[in-house]
């Protein structure tokens, strides 16, 4: 049985701990609201975005040719990994990782290269010999992303889509932010840009038009790049939000963990010290009744 020093010592530690993560839990609590507040101004802009121009490039398909449009064929990927540069966030790497590994496997006849954002994603597929053409760390570690971190980030994977005609296809990976409670792994296609149906307005459901003076290959030639940066930009911003709420989630529990093993650990300490009260007790007792 551990001695009443060593219970001590031991709830001493718990309290330690316990403080730490609850300090930990206050300042992901602040980031998250930043992060969620970034979050929230960039959907609109990037769902619109990306409608408005999948409708367009489905209207002029087959009047020129972009690289970023055109189609290719179906055998080599490259996967853009967007995870955190630091652990002590429950699942949120886990998470990621698993849907990442599930996509692996389900496409295990192709060949697939790989650029990690984030630490813990490069560091579990480095230890698998993934193939990495490049690398982004260090971007999300303060708990927010910058614009021109994400621009860079982007015109990195066009450049090597457009150069190496090899890449047939590039999907992104991310979490997005759902709640402070849920956070979804999330796989979409990055380019070549996918094509969707026109949209249709809320009221008549008829197809919305757009005028536009210059040639269509102007006009792509600036916003389909544009496009792509917007995209990883909010990734990154989901995945920094979702990284913040699932540090918090986990930060809360290790706090509620460490109160419950403290009220455990001080009931054993007081019984440990009331049967050395008992034993004492009795030994004086026994010693008068001998005199």
């Amino acid at each position: 049985m551990a001695s009443l020093l060593d219970m001590r010592r031991r709830i001493k530690s718990v309290k330690n701990t316990q403080q730490i993560t609850k300090a930990m839990k206050m300042v992901a609590a602040a980031k998250l609201k930043r992060a969620q507040d970034r979050v929230v101004a960039a959907r609109p802009f990037a769902n619109k975005m990306s409608a408005v121009l999948g409708g367009l490039s489905s209207k002029v398909a087959g009047e020129f040719s972009h690289p970023l449009l055109d189609g290719r064929g179906d055998e080599k990927y490259l996967i853009l990994l967007v995870t955190a540069d630091k652990g002590l966030a429950g699942g949120f790497n886990a998470n990621v990782i698993k849907a990442t590994q599930a996509f692996l496997i389900d496409n295990s006849s192709k060949t697939i290269e790989m650029i990690p954002v984030g630490r813990k994603g490069r560091d579990f597929f480095k230890r698998r010999s993934m193939t990495m053409t490049a690398e982004h760390i260090g971007l999300t570690g303060a708990g927010q992303v910058k614009y021109t971190d994400a621009a860079e980030i982007a015109e990195s994977v066009i450049e090597t889509f457009t150069n190496d005609e090899s890449i047939d296809k590039v999907f992104l990976v991310y979490t997005e932010f759902k709640t402070v409670l849920s956070q979804k792994p999330v796989i979409e296609q990055l380019l070549p840009i996918p094509a969707i149906a026109a949209e249709q307005t809320e009221e008549g459901g008829a197809e919305a038009e757009y005028i536009y003076e210059q040639p269509a290959a102007e006009i792509f030639g600036k916003l389909l790049p544009k496009q792509v940066v917007t995209q990883v930009y909010r990734a990154m911003l989901e995945s920094v939000a979702s990284e913040q709420g699932s540090r918090m989630t986990a930060m809360d529990s290790a706090s509620k963990n460490a109160g419950e093993l403290i009220d455990t650990l001080t009931l054993n300490m007081n019984r440990i010290r009331q049967a050395a009260i008992t034993k004492e007790i009795i030994e004086v007792v026994s010693g008068a009744a001998a005199a």
